[in-house]
């Protein structure tokens, strides 16, 4: 994927196989390619066009081709939804395997595709990418947590069922604006809705690691203030905020904030700022290549006496950190 870049264009095409290989990795870094079959002609084609933050690649491959990306630090992270128009299009990611045709999708984190295959002769495909970071702003808005692990996101879906169908069709309206010019490209605002629409509809219909917590979410619509005080918590969740520092950022006294969360979120400021708390906490404690000790772990995390610490944790999860931190090594579909 292309390296970070505010605007980027590129308009490519060749006949071997070792030029497309030495023009793309000038547009999208270093990556080992090789073809399925030898053969002498290799003809193919590249288009880029970019509305930030959102970028468009077609491509025109003759012969069927596999490659696996060498990401760098500075590698861009993107939601990819994958539209074959002729063959098709592969990836791998660990032991999963997702593969769409011309009446599906594909759909997946470009940073965790392990290997793409494309298929079939004279392969068309249409490759829509978004900056991944819309994607973690709609997980932390849609289940109030701020994930640092995999999403586990990666699925072929069916354009002729209803949940496809309706990505599909944002995402197709999208991939004709960018293509064209359209209207849409020079109304930023218009842009940031779509796309934040499209991105919501995959995080709730595309199945992937917290899936199971929609059926736990409340549908009350969550009044401005809340939100907006949600968002500075997360914004300075290592920090030692307190509830007076986040009625006064967000512009509301402490008894409209605390008549807020009791109706919105069953709870109140203080006791969601620790629950974000402890779900950071928990999410290192789960994090195998992490070298903190439990003790730093609590304090990073602003919980300054360890014994409380670990009765909460205890109490909101049912097991104690040093429980957690033993099987890290043993997945769990309860982990956040």
């Amino acid at each position: 994927m292309p390296e970070n870049s505010k605007r980027f264009a590129l308009n490519s095409q060749g006949s071997s196989f070792d030029g497309m290989v030495e023009a793309l990795t000038g547009a999208f870094g270093s990556f080992n390619a090789e073809p399925v079959d030898r053969h002498s002609d290799f003809r193919w084609s590249i288009d880029i066009a970019t509305c930030e933050p959102a970028t468009l690649i077609t491509g025109y491959h003759e012969h069927p081709f596999q490659f696996q990306v060498n990401t760098t630090e500075n590698t861009s992270e993107y939601l990819s939804i994958v539209f074959p128009r002729r063959g098709g299009m592969g990836v791998q990611h660990g032991s999963s395997m997702a593969d769409a045709n011309p009446t599906s999708m594909l759909i997946y984190n470009s940073l965790e595709a392990d290997l793409v295959k494309f298929h079939g002769q004279s392969s068309l495909i249409d490759e829509l990418l978004l900056d991944w970071r819309i994607v973690h702003k709609t997980i932390a808005e849609t289940f109030d947590l701020a994930p640092k692990r995999s999403l586990e996101l990666l699925a072929q879906l069916d354009v002729a069922t209803p949940a496809g169908g309706a990505i599909a069709n944002l995402a197709e309206f999208m991939i004709v604006s960018i293509r064209n010019n359209g209207p849409l490209t020079q109304c930023p605002l218009a842009m940031a809705r779509i796309m934040q629409a499209l991105t919501d509809l995959v995080v709730r219909l595309v199945p992937h690691r917290l899936t199971f917590l929609l059926e736990k979410k409340p549908s009350a619509i969550v009044p401005w203030h809340v939100r907006r005080a949600i968002d500075f918590m997360y914004a300075n969740i290592d920090l030692p905020i307190t509830m007076p520092t986040i009625a006064e950022a967000v512009g509301v006294s402490v008894r409209t904030l605390e008549i807020g969360f009791r109706a919105f979120k069953e709870t109140t400021p203080n006791a969601y700022l620790q629950l974000l708390r402890l779900r950071a906490a928990r999410e290192d404690l789960l994090n195998a290549d992490s070298h903190q000790t439990i003790q730093m772990i609590c304090l990073k995390w602003g919980f300054v006496h360890f014994g409380r610490f670990s009765a909460v944790y205890k109490a909101h999860y049912g097991e104690s950190p040093s429980q957690t931190r033993k099987r890290i090594f043993r997945p769990s579909g309860d982990d956040l």
